[in-house]
């Protein structure tokens, strides 16, 4: 499940760039290029339909990733098998410590 919501976030993410370089910008954009789709709904309503969609898919993306997150967890498991207990019993109880403790080096006198 985790694996399908992956690839719809793919999708969408991919579906949002395009949208948004679609959208003409205050340097004319690759909207300008599409200038018979715009004569066709005309200007103000090409604009809004991007708007629109920018809109629609950045919420779509936020959803599904949310979702994702949830999904996921937090990636701890819920019960160790007996081997894996003792094996994280014994990683728990040894320690880093040196054998003995380090003395302090004894400094020089002063001439």
């Amino acid at each position: 499940m985790l694996t399908f919501i992956f690839i719809i976030i793919f999708i969408v993410c991919v579906l949002l760039i395009g949208v948004v370089l679609v959208q003409e910008s205050k340097g004319g954009g690759l909207a300008s290029s599409f200038s018979s789709a715009n004569q066709v709904m005309g200007v103000k309503k090409t604009a809004d339909v991007l708007e629109k969609a920018t809109w629609g898919l950045a919420i779509l993306l936020l959803c599904l990733c949310l979702g994702a997150a949830a999904l996921q967890g937090t990636g701890q498991a819920t019960e160790l098998s007996p081997e894996e207990s003792q094996i994280q019993d014994f990683v728990e109880s040894e320690t880093i410590l040196p054998q003995q403790p380090v003395q302090p080096a004894q400094q020089a006198p002063a001439q």
